[in-house]
């Protein structure tokens, strides 16, 4: 599965690169038809708690998979998002 990470308002080291094409990557193991995956990173009010942001979009055959969330760093943010995307990938399989 092809995926593109895009950062805003901040510069992302390797490390949290790798971080987001693992953990992404990693859902093709629950559905084979998934195509491609948009992961976008942002940081929201940086003075403020809960500022980082993951929104990973998900293209499937026939209709696209969304969740967005937010929590204090952005590998909390991505799980956070992954665990949403699991229940919807799963609900679509039952299709």
């Amino acid at each position: 599965m092809d995926v593109k990470i895009n950062i805003v308002n901040f510069k992302a080291d390797e490390k949290l690169t790798e971080f987001v094409n693992q953990k992404v990557s990693k859902l093709e193991h629950h559905s084979a038809g998934l195509l491609s995956a948009e992961v976008t990173l942002s940081v929201d009010k940086p003075e403020s708690m809960n500022n980082k942001v993951a929104d990973i979009r998900i293209v499937v055959k026939g209709n696209d998979l969304y969740a967005s969330k937010r929590a204090d760093s952005f590998e909390e943010a991505v799980m956070l998002a992954i665990d949403a995307l699991k229940t919807q990938i799963s609900k679509f399989k039952d299709k």
